[in-house]
């Protein structure tokens, strides 16, 4: 209990920290100056990090006076602030840049990214109770990310709507990546596979990309200038396997389930899950 007290604690010092660097103090002037902006996106990540509700997060905070005084709290905020703050449109930019200060708070040390996507339910029920009442999984909030090898730590994000290619998110998902990074190895799976992500990977951004082909000829060839060099695949290629790690401990520990109900509200939230992983790490 001491453990996760301490590394809890941890979390939010480091997330206040990082806020503050990303964020002004206040939206306005014409505000009423009780909380931060730093303060109102701690509290919404302490509010991932504990996976409870906004009324939750709250009394959580009025029975925890260390971690009022770790966010500089004089008062405690009212659950409908948190709401309100949530569901600005740039919480998920927000989260975005923060996880760009936690690469330069560490330091890249990893010379290779790797890219993949999974989804995030925006139900509770169960696919065992969907599938008996005769329904199917339809929808979700899809999570493209790219992650340093080694060190487990998101590179770049895309949250949008799946089911969907994969390639659909690639090109965003690229572009915000070497905004922060620059590799010498990009690793992915067969759903993105295309000729023009090699060419963007290695003509553009002076990355050398590993991905294996999905689509061949009749005659069992692979086109394409940087595609055809994809049939045998360096050993390197094995560490793609550290993305599906990461995506395996956001869902043990942050869940796999958002409440949110409006998109951009949804979109925040699973921005904020990666956030919040990524801090506790």
């Amino acid at each position: 209990m001491i453990k996760k007290t301490n590394l809890l604690m941890a979390v939010v010092k480091l997330s206040l920290r990082l806020a503050r660097r990303c964020m002004s103090e206040y939206s306005c002037n014409k505000s009423p100056h009780k909380f931060t902006q730093a303060q109102l996106m701690c509290g919404l990540i302490l509010k991932t990090y504990l996976k409870t509700t906004y009324r939750g997060v709250i009394d959580y905070l009025e029975n925890s006076p260390p971690l009022q005084q770790a966010l500089g709290l004089e008062r405690l905020p009212h659950y409908t602030t948190l709401k309100k703050f949530a569901d600005r449109s740039g919480v998920a930019e927000v989260a975005e840049w923060m996880m760009a200060e936690i690469l330069k708070e560490v330091g890249v040390t990893s010379d290779t990214v790797a890219v993949d996507s999974t989804g995030l339910e925006t139900t509770s029920a169960s696919a065992h109770y969907q599938t008996r009442r005769g329904g199917r999984r339809q929808q979700y909030v899809k999570v493209s990310l790219a992650i340093l090898c080694t060190q487990l730590l998101p590179a770049g994000l895309v949250v949008d709507w799946g089911p969907r290619n994969d390639k659909a998110e690639a090109a965003e998902l690229l572009h915000r990546t070497r905004r922060y990074v620059r590799p010498k190895y990009l690793l992915a799976d067969a759903g993105y596979d295309a000729e023009w992500v090699h060419q963007f990977c290695r003509e553009t951004w002076g990355v050398r990309s590993y991905i294996p082909p999905a689509v061949h000829r009749d005659d069992g060839n692979v086109g394409g200038r940087y595609r055809s060099q994809m049939t045998q695949l360096p050993r390197r290629y094995g560490m793609r396997w550290h993305v599906e790690s990461f995506f395996s401990g956001l869902k043990r520990t942050m869940g796999s389930t958002l409440n949110a109900r409006q998109d951009q509200t949804l979109f925040a939230e699973a921005a904020l899950k990666v956030l919040t992983y990524a801090l506790r790490r």
